[in-house]
């Protein structure tokens, strides 16, 4: 007679259990039984922030992944999970420079090197916390291929991914309008901005003849024209004239255009135009750069009113806009002011603090432009793969699943990924940071060269911008695998599944499907795996602000891993958020606690037995067992394939607590006294078997605990075992 312990203990077991994993080797597919005769099924984990303590989030995401992977592991393949931390550029950095701050310190009194390398001590110093919490949530991924966005090889394919599409005409250096964080002192692209609803004035200015709307009259002395509408009645005769108008600094001649971006019902019909200070504004000049001059900057990096604007120089944004208001009032300048007008205002996703519209030299990435070989853009590229899928390296496509395009699930999400798609502009992959992959571009008495060492000889200095994380992460799937070699990249690329939240999609799922296509000339995955934000309990979004935040590590010390596990993935679809309480992360340990129990009355019961593949039914429930386990095998099995998990949660969830524990077991409790006894006993025992290994890609710990204990032959760890059949 096997007896386990009254309870089970998760505080006890885990930690245990995973090192018996590590230990065994199996984590490295290549290491698994027949490894080369196995096909590869990859998934590449989305590199949590190295610098940070997991979220719940995160503890979604690598669960679904991990569900994933074991599943196909257990099913005979090559099962590939890669993990990997990221060094998060600008989030990283901001951690850190509130760190200074705290010291009374400040990067901008730094010098680079100093702040670098202080910076790489931080993360290294707690890169080990987010690498545990991902060991703690059961994650059996290959911890000898854990990979590093600054690991050298990896800035390495970096470089040479610039180097190339600088070379295909890709890469360029623009002025264009920039969202500059004033604060931080760094251009941010468009999706790491947020919008907020404020309410500010509109001021109705007099412009000469016209009357124009504002909520930005300290930008006025920037203004290089005036526009209406080309099919606005009341203002045909003032087009491509010139008007004076009166100014704060005196009179100024201004001409008016027409331009179809003008609403003629906002405000008056008529607008300023500030090319230097609105994006609007700025691509309205370009369609007329032969009526009107160029940008004319008036506000400076630090959000500061330059020289130009005379009495105003050195003030502050908000300061300059009162005072600019109350000096026109003075003047006569403003016929009225609608003191509540309510309007968005774009923000730095990270501090809130407003961003200002500023011309300043970057590098973009041009998505719209095809390639000098005839292939589509990089934008056009991304829509084929969706729709179609690409393909160019047989030698790559061979034994892959890639004849159709990348799905996308929740399907929904492909309509809104093809609509942003259409949408796109260029994107600037330059940021005014030291944090991070520095820019491969040198310079030297106006000559530039590209490449990631200086070209020989004295005097080339190297750009002071680094990239954009997305830029380097983007090249996520195939840059950790080409890190590796040649043999890693043509086993394991493309990966079958990209398993992300939705709200990053664009962020990065378009861009790693740009650059995948792009570089290898393969789409790189099959499908993409959306899951929703976890919220709390209102359907709030969590946040350490509003003091709703589930710390997943503390969830796992009070439940453990399983329970909360079980509890993301259980009532909630793919895409969907997902509200997490206690009360269900509890429910889920009660769970964990039933299973124990029904294990140890087995075990306890079915003394010396070994289990049989194909017991046989004598009784009633015997053949109601038996065929609700045939069910639930192909339920499971079906949903996980669909990647429906909440599916296949529920249907192991219903058949172990109500068809195995509230009905079969009860009626063995008699079967276990009369001549069925022995059949009984393989009947329990082939059950807890068969549903062991349904649930170990949910419940990795508490599966493996118990099937340790059963009298098996030949035994393998759960890990490997193969899936029912």
């Amino acid at each position: 007679m096997i007896e386990l312990p009254k309870a089970y203990s998760p505080q006890e077991t885990e930690s245990r259990i995973y090192k018996l994993w590590e230990e065994s080797g199996f984590f490295n597919p290549d290491n698994l039984p027949e490894a080369d005769k196995r096909e590869p099924y990859t998934i590449i984990m989305p590199p949590p922030n190295a610098n940070a303590p997991l979220h719940v989030g995160h503890a979604l995401g690598i669960t679904i992944q991990d569900i994933l992977i074991r599943y196909q592991r257990m099913n005979g393949k090559r099962a590939l999970y890669l993990p990997g931390t990221d060094h998060a550029g600008f989030e990283t950095q901001v951690v850190f420079e509130k760190k200074l701050e705290k010291e009374g310190r400040s990067r901008f009194k730094m010098e680079r090197e100093e702040f670098y390398k202080e910076a790489w001590d931080f993360v290294q110093a707690n890169k080990h916390i987010s690498e545990e919490g991902i060991k703690r949530l059961g994650a059996s991924c290959d911890w000898s291929r854990n990979t590093f966005t600054l690991d050298p090889r990896i800035v390495e394919i970096v470089y040479e991914t610039f180097e190339q599409m600088h070379k295909d005409g890709l890469i360029y250096r623009g002025e264009r309008i920039s969202n500059w964080c004033t604060k931080h002192q760094t251009t941010l692209s468009d999706l790491e901005t947020k919008y907020e609803e404020r309410t500010d004035p509109l001021y109705y200015i007099k412009y000469g003849p016209f009357e124009l709307a504002t909520v930005r009259p300290e930008t006025k002395f920037g203004d290089t024209g005036i526009a209406v509408n080309p099919k606005d009645a009341r203002y045909q005769q003032y087009i491509g004239k010139e008007i004076e108008i009166e100014t704060l600094l005196g009179p100024k001649k201004i001409r008016v255009i027409a331009d179809e971006a003008v609403d003629p019902e906002f405000g008056t019909g008529v607008v300023k135009v500030t090319p230097a200070h609105d994006a609007v504004d700025f691509e309205m000049w370009q369609r007329h750069k032969g009526e009107i001059p160029g940008p004319l900057p008036v506000i400076d990096r630090y959000g500061k009113l330059n020289e130009k604007t005379g009495p105003y120089t050195g003030m502050k944004v908000a300061e300059a806009r009162k005072k600019v208001a109350e000096d026109m009032h003075a003047k006569g300048l403003v016929s009225k002011v609608e003191e509540n007008y309510k309007h968005n205002v774009q923000l730095c996703y990270k501090c809130g603090t407003i961003i200002e519209p500023l011309i300043i030299p970057q590098w973009y990435v041009a998505m719209t432009k095809p390639l000098p070989d005839g292939r589509l853009s990089l934008r056009d590229t991304a829509v084929q793969a969706v729709n179609i899928g690409i393909a160019i390296d047989d030698t790559i496509k061979k034994n892959k699943d890639i004849d159709t395009g990348i799905k996308i699930i929740p399907d929904r999400f492909r309509s809104v990924f093809l609509h942003w798609m259409n949408n796109i502009r260029d994107w600037p992959i330059s940021r005014q940071i030291a944090w991070g992959i520095r820019i491969p571009v040198w310079y030297k008495n106006g000559e530039i060269y590209v490449g990631k060492e200086a070209p020989e000889g004295e005097g080339w200095e190297q750009d002071p911008d680094t990239f954009d994380t997305w830029f380097s992460s983007g090249q996520w799937p195939y840059a950790t695998l080409m890190a590796r070699g040649e043999k890693d990249f043509k086993t394991y690329y493309p990966t079958q599944v990209m398993e992300t939240g939705w709200d990053i999609i664009f962020f990065w799922v378009a861009r790693m499907i740009m650059f995948g296509c792009y570089k290898t000339g393969i789409t790189p995955f099959q499908t993409v795996l959306l899951h929703g934000l976890v919220r709390d309990k209102d359907r709030q979004k969590m946040s350490k602000s509003k003091g709703n935040a589930v710390d997943p590590l503390g969830v796992i010390d009070t439940y453990g891993t399983d329970a909360l596990r079980f509890a993301l993935i259980f009532s909630t679809a793919a895409g969907n958020d997902i509200p997490l309480v206690e009360d269900k992360i509890k429910g889920m340990k009660h769970f964990a606690n039933k299973l124990w129990n029904i294990a140890r009355f087995i075990l306890i019961n079915d003394a010396g037995v070994i289990p049989s593949s194909k017991p046989k039914a004598h009784t009633d429930a015997d053949r109601a067992i038996l065929e609700q386990l045939s069910a639930v095998r192909e339920s499971v099995s079906r949903n996980i394939e669909r990647l429906q998990l909440h599916e296949a949660a529920q249907a192991i969830y219903q058949f172990i607590w109500h068809d195995f524990a509230d009905v079969y077991l009860e009626a063995s409790k008699l079967q276990l006294k009369n001549e069925n006894k022995e059949n009984t006993e393989q009947i329990l025992l082939h059950t807890l078997c068969t549903t062991l290994k349904l649930l170990h890609p949910f419940m990795p710990f508490v599966t493996e605990e118990i099937y340790a204990q059963l009298p098996i032959t030949d035994k393998k760890l759960l890990l490997v075992e193969e899936w029912p059949a």
